[in-house]
């Protein structure tokens, strides 16, 4: 608040106290509207509905739509889908968040340029083409300070343009370190829901060389086969990726133990899930045990092996982000602390400045590698240094 206040109302430079994204971004709202922005303004309603009707997004959102859904409701989150003007077609949300998006006009046909409603994530999502976060006063519009939003951009999987953002949106002191993960992996789902139309020209054009099965777990979650895309929801993947972490097999009692601990979920359950891969895999998938009948690689097998050879920059260069956020699976859970603590440790160890910088892009408030590596740079000069104290002071706050 201290940094918003002083640019806004008092005119001096916070340029130390925020990140450039966001000063920047805070210049572009301020020469375009007042910070006393009551709303977002809203586009025509009918261009808005036809827009959306028919497009490749509304037919992937809408095959998406119960997991949308369920985050939605799980964090009493706010969640929207946007063009690439930044333009709402489609929200949902939980009950409290939902009545506080309408009286922004957080809703379809709401217009989320920072230069319509001021400084927000779904604007930086969209013009820096990457998963971005604003918390609270470093939204320009006080209508916002009591929120934390998290977006990432959403691409047509086959041309690689972006077509609009996923925003997830909730009151800041609900704000949770895997937000913009969990952005990030909505977003990934929803690029693999979508159609392969006219607008997407087929799935030739998607293919790539990588034989067998490969497995991205790590911030988004993407399958392909011979280097095709798969289309399977969050609970197909985890089984998959247990599978694929135990190459010699497991049997139906110890795969249910993984996936589901000790919820209240039927054999029968498991084994309909089981069928729908075996049939998207070809096949491949034997039984008694189960086992994964194809080489399998992985993101998570590739991180960690690069950090047992002490490659540490080039594994937080594949490091996405948390594996699979919020699953329910206890083995996976287990698993996901492994590997961030991993990361963690091996940065810390070995604070390579470019290396924290883009940890610091996934893990926003860990200040104790940063601060480490700062104290590893002292006396020397390092172009990474002032991002690292911006990223600090964005780690206190």
């Amino acid at each position: 608040m201290r940094a918003w206040t002083a640019f806004v109302e008092d005119g001096d430079e916070a340029e130390p106290l925020v990140r450039p994204e966001i000063l920047s971004s805070w210049a572009r709202s301020e020469a375009a509207i007042s910070h006393d922005v009551t709303h977002a303004p809203l586009a025509d309603e009918g261009e808005t509905a036809a827009l959306w009707r028919g497009s490749p997004l509304q037919t992937a959102v809408q095959r998406v739509e119960a997991e949308l859904r369920r985050t939605a409701e799980d964090g009493d989150l706010v969640i929207a889908v946007t063009d690439a003007q930044t333009r709402i077609l489609w929200t949902y949300g939980g009950r409290v968040m939902r009545r506080k998006a309408e009286t922004v006009n957080f809703v379809a046909g709401g217009r989320w340029d920072d230069q319509s409603v001021g400084t927000n994530a779904l604007d930086l999502a969209n013009r820096l083409d990457r998963p971005a976060m604003v918390f609270s006063a470093e939204h320009y519009a006080p209508i916002v300070h009591n929120w934390v939003c998290w977006a990432a951009p959403v691409h047509d999987p086959v041309t690689g343009a972006q077509l609009g953002v996923l925003d997830l949106s909730t009151t800041w002191d609900r704000t949770h370190p895997i937000g913009l993960a969990t952005a990030r992996v909505m977003a990934a789902l929803i690029e693999t829901a979508m159609p392969h139309s006219a607008h997407h020209p087929g799935v030739v054009a998607d293919e790539t060389d990588d034989p067998g099965l490969v497995m991205t777990l790590l911030g988004t979650a993407e399958t392909r086969l011979d280097g095709q895309r798969l289309l399977l929801n969050r609970r197909q993947t985890e089984v998959l990726a247990l599978l694929a972490m135990h190459p010699e097999g497991l049997s139906l009692e110890q795969l249910h133990a993984l996936v589901y601990g000790d919820q209240a979920v039927t054999f029968s359950t498991l084994k309909a899930e089981v069928s729908h891969l075996r049939s998207a895999l070809g096949g491949q998938l034997s039984s008694r045990p189960y086992r994964l009948m194809m080489p399998v690689v992985t993101d998570v097998e590739h991180v960690l092996g690069l950090l047992r050879r002490g490659h540490v920059r080039a594994a937080v260069e594949a490091y996405g982000g948390d594996l699979l956020p919020g699953t329910n699976s206890p083995a996976l859970g287990e698993l996901a602390e492994y590997v961030a603590v991993a990361v963690r440790e091996a940065l810390l160890a070995d604070p390579e400045p470019d290396a924290v910088v883009r940890y610091s892009e996934l893990a926003p408030y860990d200040a104790e590698v940063i601060e480490v590596c700062l104290a590893s740079l002292a006396g020397r000069r390092h172009p990474a240094v002032p991002l690292l104290k911006g990223r600090l002071a964005v780690a206190r706050s």
